[in-house]
């Protein structure tokens, strides 16, 4: 009988072809799509945030805050819901207001990732609100940005409602949410930009009188200059927000570069980010120096690159720092000195 040994695949043959053409069909969809890979940071991300939740909440002072969570907007659009915290102090008197954007690398996140800390600064004396918007992949650039300007319009028209003085708001986020933050604060000041973004500010821009910006993303060019994982991830990221694999040299990544468009109108700013997170040399330190140029009130929070820890991004929600509670206090003493709280 004839060996058939040459005309068979050994079991080890066969197993390298089926590796080799399986890492073939991978290498090919992610050249394709951003979706494989946008959903593998998804997850990563929801890790770290969830590891920030169970540290921020051993500092919230739940007993002293009033929380609503999954307010419905009017447009009844439940992705778009949005949690309110305040003082728990028996008023109904209107209070200066914290609208804070989630991170998330603008394709993960939840506004409950930022709900203990908004907690806090309800206990402060504030009205915290944590908006909700959709992101990437499966909606894209500028979706958000109308998105949180509408939520933002609700809020100012249901003011009585929700113990909100208009006259006083200031926005805030953290990584990307910073971004999105900034994006906001620009169009509510620079009619030019928001002309740019086709969006008409939901309030006046004297009615904004600061902005916070924890560990975002200002200058989509700079992005480049990123290497290893972290430039991986962001990149990927970005495309998967925008549509466009080549979003530094879009309409996108044009008009996200808030640095190119602050002017001195912007809202006094507090800005910080943590020596350890490559954003804060390449994207919040040259903020900070843009809006110094522009004569902004800027009040801002960096550590030396040889701090020791190393800081790392979004370091302000890690409380059982004492960097991030030195954090949060410049951040409280910005808030009093911006809204005037002092004096209510």
């Amino acid at each position: 009988m004839p060996s058939t040994s040459r005309s068979r695949l050994s079991p080890v043959r066969t197993a390298g072809i089926v590796a080799v053409a399986g890492l073939l069909v991978v290498v090919l969809v992610t050249a394709a799509t951003p979706w494989p890979s946008a959903m593998l940071i998804r997850w990563v991300f929801g890790m770290g945030a969830e590891r920030n939740v169970d540290i921020m909440q051993q500092f919230a002072p739940a007993e002293e805050v009033r929380s609503e969570l999954d307010i419905q907007p009017a447009v009844h659009d439940e992705a778009l819901a949005f949690d309110l915290f305040l003082p728990d102090d028996g008023s109904d008197d209107a209070l200066p207001t914290v609208v804070w954007v989630h991170g998330g690398a603008w394709i993960s996140g939840s506004k409950s990732d930022v709900a203990p800390y908004l907690q806090i600064l309800a206990s402060e004396g504030y009205a915290a609100v944590g908006l909700a918007y959709e992101y990437g992949p499966e909606v894209t650039y500028s979706a958000a940005v109308h998105q949180l300007n509408a939520a933002l319009a609700e809020l100012v028209e249901r003011a009585d409602e929700f113990r909100i003085d208009p006259d006083r708001i200031v926005l805030a986020g953290d990584s990307a949410g910073a971004q999105l933050a900034s994006q906001l604060a620009t169009l509510t000041v620079n009619d030019d930009y928001a002309k740019l973004l086709g969006i008409a500010p939901a309030i006046e821009a004297e009615h904004l009188v600061g902005v916070v910006l924890n560990c975002g993303v200002y200058d989509l060019r700079a992005m480049a200059e990123l290497s290893g994982i972290t430039s991986w991830g962001f990149k990927t990221a970005l495309w998967a927000y925008t549509g466009n694999r080549d979003w530094s040299s879009t309409y996108a990544g044009a008009t996200m570069s808030t640095v190119n468009f602050v002017t001195e109108d912007f809202p006094a700013t507090f800005i910080t980010g943590g020596n350890g997170d490559g954003l804060t040399w390449l994207q919040s330190v040259p903020m900070h120096h843009a809006l110094q140029d522009k004569d902004v009130d800027v009040t801002a929070l960096f550590w030396p690159a040889e701090h020791e820890p190393a800081l790392p991004h979004e370091y302000q929600f890690e409380l059982d720092r004492p960097e991030a509670q030195e954090a949060l206090a410049q951040t409280l003493d910005f808030l009093g000195r911006v809204t005037d709280i002092q004096g209510d």
